[in-house]
């Protein structure tokens, strides 16, 4: 029979040697544990700090940064619950709410890319239904290696299938996001998920353990090994050779399941049976104990035998760090114990009272009568280590500065570098990967891929709608962090604002490096404090997010890559304004400025492979007069102009229905086709007399007018739409199909 290590035996046998280091521990870092408890940690409370003060559950390293997002945060008479929460919950009318969140789950996604992606899906959903909210839709943002690489084609299709095979099980569409290969990503692909969902304003729930006596109720699916030393190990150690043999730790997800968890919180949500709730993702049943304890300033006595096991010989620091899926933690007071179960076997869900609140602020966990665990919550889930790393700017950054796109060699051939770059991995068409999933299930998506924004219907008589876009580019802040983080955020605020919809709040996920790189750490500092800058700017604050750091191959790390997702309010969605052009007879034109900026850019780099530079310049005070005159105007149609240029929006927007155009360009035609400068939308109205005046001061150009059977650029070339649309629809089908 195995020795459980109790609290009993800890205390007899206080010099007992522990593998600490083997789980990501530092030697102080032990030693303080030690000197919070007044003795060693036993086994199963080596694994909780392990677990709670790794850099994926602490924030360790991040948390100096992080600060700023409080301290410059614009007031906002919307949020309802915001950093720190499972996720952030902005009111968005009278009567309703809207919760979102963008969290990362990247390494288990490289081990085994289908249950990465599945339960990256799952547990951000989870998130969501643990505000009191009903999930309607979700957006994933996903970066792979070089398209090429043998291992890609794995990684691509499993985490695809994963994607989709969740959600669309799940009965949510997948209503936008981004794809993008590059070679750094080769080992270390980005699987960045966001759901949303919406909520009466006063169904608002809480984490909180409140009540002494309160009964902690397990529900959802079974315990099993799946997991263990899952998330919160793998994104807090950087991947060597081989470490997509660690297929263990990777859990494992069941859509169905999580289909009748969400069904069954919203009835004890409507009845008001729930006290306290919170999902158990990463951490498992460690972090749900500690956090809805500590969050409620009590204490909670726990016992292991009563969880439900999928495998009966696991021993309790298993059960602890178990990071199976489909589970949430409730507190239920003594009277609706009975109710909720009933609750719980009406949807076939398992519902099992696991123990109770208590007087004092001591986590007791019990295993068969044995204490494995007694210690204060809030050392597990507030107060961890805090780490303000060495910063130092990368020493190859001024050269890198140095060496611009715009000295390199132009093309000569115009239409054969448009083809080119309509083709290539990050700006063709990427149909192939969202028609594996389901965009208009419920029936309320307005707008989705491969619109800007993906539009969602709230309210069928109003016809109140959500709007949301999420943007990152890890070259522009390789180029200059803080900046571009700035850019980020510039262009998921500019796609929600060219639906009709006014942006009103922010959640991120921060994918880097390893924070014991100074360098990494510098880049992490400079794109907080762009993020934060911008918000400021903005006059929009950020609602929550997620880190994820030791994104890396041994030494090498990957560009730095901020994800910003923005939300917006659109009152009408039957009034929004598509990407794509209409029809003939329409007057397309540019809003914005366009300059010679070619760095970072996609022609820079599918042409000449080369990043050097500095970013597009960002004006968010531009930003905020264009979206205003976006909201304002009378559109047709508008499309942002980002990656590829105007290049890039023009084949999108002809090919979205098939209506041609022809344009005529001023100055440098090579410039006006694929520089990236940002503060750009390419519209079509039928009054553009109307439109310049309700531009102001935002500049106008008239490009020509929409009609015919090809994209012609007066004096430059033509192209049939049909030879257009093989280009920029055949790649991916073509590579992984």
């Amino acid at each position: 029979m195995t020795t459980i290590d109790t609290v009993e035996l800890a205390e007899k046998n206080p010099d007992e040697e522990q593998p600490y280091a083997e789980l990501g521990l530092q030697a102080d870092e032990y030693e303080r544990i030690k000197e919070i408890l007044g003795r060693r940690p036993t086994q199963s409370e080596l694994a909780m700090y392990s677990i709670m003060w790794s850099e994926h559950c602490s924030y360790k390293s991040s948390k100096v940064h992080l600060r700023q997002f409080g301290e410059k945060a614009p007031k906002s008479d919307r949020m309802l619950a915001g950093i720190g929460e499972n996720a952030g919950v902005v009111r968005v009318s009278d009567t309703l709410a809207v919760t979102f969140k963008v969290e990362s789950h990247n390494h288990p996604s490289f081990v085994e890319p289908y249950q990465g992606a599945a339960t990256g899906v799952g547990g951000i959903v989870r998130d969501i239904l643990a505000m009191g909210a009903r999930p309607i839709a979700v957006m994933d943002q996903l970066r792979f290696g070089a398209v090429d690489h043998p291992d890609t084609t794995r990684v691509v299709n499993g985490v695809v299938q994963g994607v989709g095979g969740y959600g669309n099980c799940l009965g949510l569409p997948n209503i936008g996001g981004e794809t993008v290969f590059d070679p750094c990503y080769q080992g270390n692909p980005l699987v960045n998920a966001l759901s949303v969902g919406v909520l009466p304003v006063d169904r608002l729930q809480n984490k909180a353990a409140a009540g002494v006596g309160n009964v902690v109720i397990l529900m959802g699916a079974k315990t099993g090994r799946d997991g263990i030393g899952g998330v919160s190990v793998l994104a807090s150690a950087t991947f060597e050779e081989g470490s997509e043999d660690s297929r263990p730790a990777v859990q494992v997800g069941d859509p169905f399941t999580e289909k009748l968890l969400i069904e069954s919180c919203l009835e004890l949500y409507d009845a008001g049976l729930v006290v306290g709730i919170q999902d158990l993702g990463g951490a498992g049943l460690t972090c749900a104990l500690s956090e809805t304890s500590s969050a409620a300033g009590l204490g909670m006595r726990a016992y292991l035998e009563r969880v439900p096991l999928r495998e009966p010989s696991m021993l309790p620091h298993e059960i602890l760090a178990s990071e199976s899926q489909e589970r949430m933690l409730l507190i239920v007071s003594p009277e609706n114990v009975e109710a909720v179960l009933a609750v719980c076997e009406k949807w076939g869900v398992l519902g099992t009272a696991i123990g109770e609140v208590t007087e004092g602020e001591r986590l007791v966990i019990s295993w068969n009568e044995h204490v494995v665990v007694d210690c204060p919550p809030g050392s597990l889930a507030d107060d961890g280590p805090v780490y303000a790393r060495p910063l130092r700017e990368p020493a190859d950054l001024i050269l890198l500065q140095a060496d611009r796109a715009e000295t390199l060699p132009r093309p000569s051939d115009l239409r054969a570098t448009l083809l080119t770059l309509v083709a290539s991995p990050n700006l063709c068409d990427k149909g192939w990967i969202t028609e594996q999933y389901d965009r208009y299930v419920l029936g309320n998506t307005v707008l989705a891929q491969p619109e800007d924004a993906g539009l969602v219907r709230l309210d069928e008589e109003s016809n109140l709608g959500i709007a949301i876009a999420t943007d990152g580019n890890g070259r522009y802040t390789r180029l200059n962090p803080y900046e571009g983080a700035r850019a980020s955020l510039a262009e998921a605020y500019r796609n929600v604002a060219v639906t009709g919809a006014e942006p009103i709040a922010v959640s991120d996920c921060l994918n880097f490096g390893s924070p014991e790189d100074p360098a990494v750490m510098w880049q992490f500092a400079e794109a907080v404090r762009g993020l934060a800058d911008g918000c400021q700017e903005l006059g929009i604050p950020v609602t929550g997010g997620n880190v994820s750091f030791y994104n890396q191959t041994g030494t090498v790390a990957i560009n730095p890559t901020p994800v910003v997702a923005v939300l917006g309010i659109h009152e009408d969605v039957t009034t929004r304004t598509p990407m794509g052009f209409a029809e003939a007879g329409h007057t397309i034109a540019l809003l914005g400025e366009t300059r010679e900026e070619l760095s970072g850019s996609e022609w820079a780099w599918v042409e000449h492979g080369h990043l050097g530079g500095q970013p597009p310049k960002i004006d968010l005070g531009h930003e905020k007069k264009l979206a205003d005159v976006l909201r304002a105007a009378d559109l047709v149609s508008a499309h942002d102009l980002s990656d590829g240029g105007l290049a890039q929006a023009l084949t999108e927007s002809v090919l979205r229905r098939g209506i041609g155009a022809t344009v005529t360009l001023t100055g440098d035609a090579f410039v006006a086709l694929f520089s990236e400068s940002a503060g750009r939308v390419l519209v079509t109205v039928k009054d553009v007399d109307a439109l310049r005046a309700a531009a102001g001061d935002i500049p106008v150009t008239v490009l020509g007018t929409t009609g015919g059977d090809k994209l012609t650029v007066e004096g430059q070339f033509e192209i049939p739409l049909t030879e257009l649309a093989e280009a920029h629809q055949g790649t991916l089908g073509k590579l992984y199909g």
